[in-house]
Order: C-alpha cells, then sequence, then structure tokens
C-alpha cells in the first residue's frame, strides 16, 4: 500500500465526481462528444450475444493486422491499467524504474505487487525531456509514457530505443499516441527492439473508459507470460467489438482526422494561455497531447476558484516530479477553451487580489 508521497492513485475522473455534471469538463483526458454514434450503434448491437462467452480472436487479429503483427504479439486488456498490474505481478523484475512525471498507475501497480520503485524525474528546466543516460543502467524495467501524460512532450523515438538493453524490459505507454497527427515517433509495430513493450488504450480517443479496452504489443514469450497472469475472459464481448471496430479503417481515418483537429484546438489553448504570461502563466511546450501543462501561482486556488466558475482541471500535485503550482488542461473545442480562458483570467485575478 500506498503511504506517503504523492497520492499515485488520484486521476482526473475525481475533479468532476460528485457534483461533475455542473462542471465544464477539462479534468479528464477523454475526448469530448465520444464515443460517436456508429460507434455507441456497434457496441449496442453486440448485447445480443451477452450469453455466449467472450471470443477475442477476431479482435487480436484486427489489432494485429492494424499494426502489422502477427497475433501472437497482441494481447487484449481490459484498459490500459490492466496491463500495469500485469507487467508488475507477471514479470519477474529487481530494479524497475519509472520515469515521471507520467501516469501514475504503473508505479502504483508495481508497489502493490511488493517491488521497490526508483524514480527519474524529468525537469521542467529541461522541458520534461527525456535523456536516456539520466536511467540506472542497473534497471531491468522501464516504464516511460509517449507523448507524457500529464507534460504533453513527445519523445523522440531514438530518445526511448536507446532505453533497450539485453534483460531489460522496456513498457512505453502511448495511450494518447493515436491523437498525434501521423503518430510520430511511435513504437507500436516495432519488433527490432529487444524487450519493448508497448500499450496502447481506446479509451482516450473513442471515450470508452466506462467499457475498459486496451491492448499489449510484445514479443510472443512476453504476451504468453502476461496471458498466464490474466484471469479467463478478461475483455467483455462489447468491449472486444470495440476494439475490433476502433482499429478498422474507417476508424484510423476518423481518428486522424480528429487528431489534426485536437492539434489545431491545443494551438488555440496554447496561444491563449500566453495571454496569461503576466500573470506567472507558464505553459510546457511544444505540447503534443490532446493536454497541456501549465504552471502558475497559487494553482491549487486557482483550481478551486475554476470550480466555483464552473470549470474543472486537473491538479499536478499528485504527479512525482511536479508540485502545488502545476495544472493540466485538457484540449477543448474553441468555443469551450474561450470560456475556460475567460474564467482563468478571473481566477487568476481573483486568487491574486
Amino acid at each position: 500500500m500506498l503511504t506517503e508521497g504523492p497520492d499515485l492513485r488520484h486521476h482526473g475522473d475525481a475533479e468532476v465526481r460528485d457534483d461533475g455534471s455542473a462542471l465544464v469538463d477539462l479534468a479528464v483526458n477523454v475526448r469530448a462528444d465520444t464515443p460517436p454514434p456508429w460507434l455507441r450503434e456497434r457496441i449496442a448491437r453486440s448485447l445480443g450475444s451477452l450469453a455466449a462467452y467472450p471470443d477475442g480472436r477476431a479482435a487480436r487479429a484486427a489489432v494485429a493486422a492494424r499494426h502489422g503483427l502477427p497475433v501472437e504479439r497482441v494481447l487484449l486488456t481490459a484498459g490500459a491499467a490492466e496491463a500495469f498490474v500485469l507487467l508488475a505481478r507477471a514479470l519477474k523484475v529487481r530494479r524497475p524504474v519509472v520515469v515521471h512525471p507520467q501516469f501514475t498507475e504503473p508505479e502504483a501497480a508495481l508497489r502493490d505487487a511488493g517491488h521497490t520503485v526508483d524514480r527519474v524525474l524529468l525537469r521542467p528546466g529541461d522541458g520534461f525531456r527525456l535523456d536516456p543516460a539520466a536511467v540506472p543502467e542497473g534497471a531491468d524495467l522501464v516504464v516511460v509514457g509517449n507523448p507524457t501524460n500529464p507534460t504533453s512532450v513527445l519523445h523522440p523515438a531514438e530518445a526511448l530505443t536507446a532505453l533497450a538493453r539485453p534483460g531489460r524490459t522496456l513498457v512505453v505507454d502511448e495511450a494518447f499516441m493515436d491523437a498525434v497527427p501521423g503518430e510520430r515517433e511511435a513504437l507500436a509495430g516495432r519488433t527490432d527492439v529487444p524487450g519493448l513493450v508497448v500499450l496502447r488504450s481506446l479509451t482516450k480517443t473513442w471515450g470508452l473508459a466506462g467499457l475498459r479496452v486496451g491492448y499489449v504489443l510484445a514479443a510472443p514469450e512476453t504476451v504468453a507470460e502476461l496471458a498466464r497472469a490474466q484471469p479467463l475472459w478478461p475483455v467483455s464481448t462489447p468491449a472486444l467489438v470495440a476494439a475490433e471496430a476502433c482499429v478498422g479503417p474507417r476508424a484510423l481515418a476518423e481518428a486522424a482526422h480528429a487528431a489534426h483537429r485536437v492539434a489545431a484546438d491545443r494551438a488555440h489553448l496554447v496561444a491563449g494561455l500566453a495571454g496569461l504570461a503576466g500573470a506567472g502563466v507558464r505553459v510546457v511546450t511544444p505540447a503534443e497531447g490532446p493536454f497541456v501543462l501549465v504552471r502558475l501561482p497559487d494553482a491549487a486556488a486557482v483550481r478551486h476558484r475554476l470550480r466555483a466558475l464552473g470549470y474543472a482541471v486537473r491538479r499536478g500535485d499528485t504527479f512525482p516530479g511536479l508540485g502545488p503550482r502545476w495544472l493540466r488542461l485538457a484540449v477543448r473545442d474553441r468555443a469551450t477553451t474561450d470560456g475556460f480562458l475567460a474564467a482563468l483570467r478571473r481566477a487568476v485575478t481573483e486568487t491574486a487580489g
């Protein structure tokens, strides 16, 4: 159990729980207005087959085809979060290292499984960029996100592959990679990197947080080892149908279009935040994910004032390597962003006053 330090179990949904219906949500990184009607309809049609046990073969084959891999390199999971638990419980590692700031579930899962976890803290002065030399040579499991939640930094593929070593498992969390136009710097589909494990989630782009579906791409022996740690039928029939649908040609084209739209909406948000630089608001750039990380004076007070003004944002102090002056903001459409920026200006001004 976690007893000290940042609350690794705090997630963005906590910011909108209970009174969330009254708040405009910039705390959760799920794309707005999802799942689309065609996906909801396809999932709904699967409900007629709930009496049968789930059969993941078609979905697994579809994921494999999407990445140009044999099915033996694919493991379907109940979201990326389950994959972190499987990695922590199934792999025999001595010195796991998590690169922070990043999604906190990998470290939480490792600690819950009894591991002592070392942290590599990337520095704001370096723009939270990854230096492969900062990772201890003796680490036999390394976890890093790309693009990284919450910093929105997209690390070069070369920097990540430089972490690979014989005898080391390199876990790259690409949960937000499909929100990057062209999926630049992606490692999914690579088979030439020793020990590489890539995690993907269908939660963020398709609005399926409540359905729980994701997958692991890794060497066949790693997939087999993780599969042995899974319970029987870990992914439900509706989730399997969603997985197959979300890696098909129509979905990939829609996701690519959405990635470009998110990039434009993010640029609008970053430009608006730049207008608050005089009030001490600083944005981590270049941002490449569907969210941005900002630093500002009295961030906690500003966050509470924003709630009173009708907006929820993600606190940053639960991410190792950050602290009480950081907030994460999800990218939304321009109208929502303009309303938020006006509220943020008011919250900053009133807090300073």
